[in-house]
C-alpha cells in the first residue's frame, strides 16, 4: 500500500504552512490558527488512510479466449469487515497498459458486493490485462491510499469467425502427384502418426518406419472432400488500413474454420511465408492468426501440388492482382476475394473475383456464388 497526498491535500498543505508563517511574522493568531487547522487536516487525511481498508478484494478475468468484440469481462469481488464506517474505493484496471476505470459501490460494514466491468476486445492479439489499482481517499480527499493487487492475465483476442456454407462441389485432386497417392483405397496422405495398438497394419508407412525406426501409420483423406488452400496477403502495402487487414484476417479464419469442421484438409498460409499451417486444429488457426502481424514483403507463396482443389486468395484492394491470379488460377477452383470499396462479382480468366469493403459482405458473395 502507497500513501501519498492528493493535489488537494498538497495544495491545502501548503497554504496552511504559508498561513502560518504569515500569521506569525505579522502576529496575527487568526491566520495562524487557520494556516495550523490546514495542517491538522492534512495529517488527519494521511492517518485516516494509514491503515489498510479491512477489505478483502478478488479479481478474476473471463474467458481467456474471446473472438473479436465478443464480450470479455473482469469481476471484482469485494468484502468488507471489522469496521463500523463505510468504506469508499475507486478502482482501476490495465487493459493493453490503458486505464479501465471499475465503478465501485460504497461498502457498508460486513457487506459483500461484485462488480463486473467490460474488457475491450476490439484489438486482435494478445491482451495484457491488469494489474487492478484500488484508490481509498482519506478525509476531505486530501490523501488517497493506492494498492496494487491481482495478477497480470493474458486475454487473446481471435478473429471473429463468420457463417461459411462450404466449399465448391465438383472440385476434386485430381492434380495431385504419383508420390502423394496411396496404393490402395484412392485416397490421399494427409499425415502420419506413431502406431497404437489397434490400428489396421496395411495402413503402415514402410518408407517412413523403416527410416526413423518406429512404425508409422498413414493418416488419409477421402478424395471425395477437396483440399482448401487459403493464401492470406499479409503485405500492409496492399490494405487502406488497418481495419481493412482485420477484414481480411476474418475472411481467412471463417473458411478455415468452416473447412475444417466439414473434415476437408486445410492449408492456410501467408503470402510472406510468416504462417504455415497444414491440417491443424482451429484453435490453433485461430491463435496463429490472432498473432498475425501485417508484412512489409509484398512476395507471392506458392501453394504446394497436392493442395490445388480450391485456392481462396485473401487480399486488399490495393494489391497487384496478377500475380495473385496467377497463383489462384492454378487450382481446379481458384477464387479470389478481395477487401475494396466498390462490392462486385467477376471473373479474371479461370479465377472468380469478389470485391466487398467488409469480411461479411465477401462471404456473403462466397455463399451465394462459390459455396455447394
Amino acid at each position: 500500500m502507497r500513501v501519498r497526498l492528493t493535489l488537494r491535500g498538497t495544495g491545502s498543505l501548503v497554504l496552511g504552512l504559508v498561513l502560518v508563517a504569515l500569521g506569525l511574522w505579522w502576529r496575527y493568531p487568526g491566520v495562524a490558527g487557520l494556516g495550523l487547522g490546514l495542517c491538522g487536516l492534512v495529517v488527519a487525511a494521511l492517518v485516516s488512510v494509514l491503515r489498510a481498508a479491512p477489505v478483502v478484494p478478488t479479481r478474476t478475468v473471463r474467458p481467456r479466449t474471446v473472438h473479436r468484440l465478443g464480450r470479455c469481462a473482469g469481476r471484482l469481488e469485494l468484502a468488507s469487515s471489522g469496521t463500523r464506517w463505510p468504506i469508499a474505493l475507486d478502482a482501476t484496471d490495465l487493459v493493453a497498459g490503458s486505464p479501465v476505470a471499475v465503478d465501485v459501490p460504497v461498502l457498508a460494514p460486513g457487506e459483500r458486493t461484485s462488480v463486473e466491468y467490460p474488457i475491450p476486445t476490439d484489438v486482435r492479439g494478445v491482451l495484457d490485462v491488469g494489474p487492478l489499482t484500488l484508490h481509498r481517499k482519506g478525509l476531505a480527499g486530501l490523501a488517497v491510499a493506492r494498492t496494487v493487487l491481482g495478477e497480470v492475465v493474458r486475454v487473446r483476442v481471435v478473429p471473429r469467425v463468420l457463417p461459411v456454407r462450404g466449399l465448391p462441389s465438383g472440385a476434386r485432386r485430381g492434380q495431385v502427384g504419383a508420390d502423394e497417392r496411396v496404393e490402395r483405397g484412392g485416397t490421399d496422405l494427409v499425415g502420419l502418426r506413431e502406431y497404437v495398438p489397434g490400428d489396421d497394419l496395411r495402413r503402415l508407412h514402410w518408407a517412413t518406419s523403416a527410416r526413423t525406426g518406429t512404425l508409422m501409420i498413414r493418416e488419409d483423406a477421402d478424395p471425395a472432400r477437396p483440399h482448401l488452400a487459403v493464401v492470406l496477403d499479409d503485405a500492409s502495402a496492399h490494405y487502406q488500413d488497418a481495419g481493412a487487414f482485420e477484414h481480411a484476417v476474418e475472411v481467412a479464419a471463417s473458411l478455415v474454420t468452416s473447412a475444417l469442421g466439414s473434415g476437408h484438409p486445410v492449408r492456410l498460409l501467408t503470402t510472406s511465408g510468416s504462417l504455415d499451417l497444414e491440417n491443424t486444429d482451429s484453435d490453433v488457426a485461430l491463435a496463429a492468426l490472432a498473432d498475425l502481424k501485417s508484412a512489409d514483403s509484398s512476395a507471392v507463396a506458392s501453394v504446394p501440388v497436392r493442395d490445388l482443389d480450391v485456392v481462396s486468395v485473401v487480399t486488399g484492394g490495393r494489391a497487384e492482382l496478377p500475380p495473385l491470379l496467377l497463383e489462384a488460377s492454378r487450382a481446379a477452383v481458384g477464387v479470389l476475394l478481395a477487401i475494396d470499396d466498390a462490392r462486385s462479382v467477376s471473373a479474371a480468366g479461370s479465377v472468380l473475383v469478389l470485391r466487398g469493403p467488409r469480411a461479411e459482405d465477401l462471404l456473403d458473395e462466397w455463399n451465394a456464388v462459390v459455396a455447394r
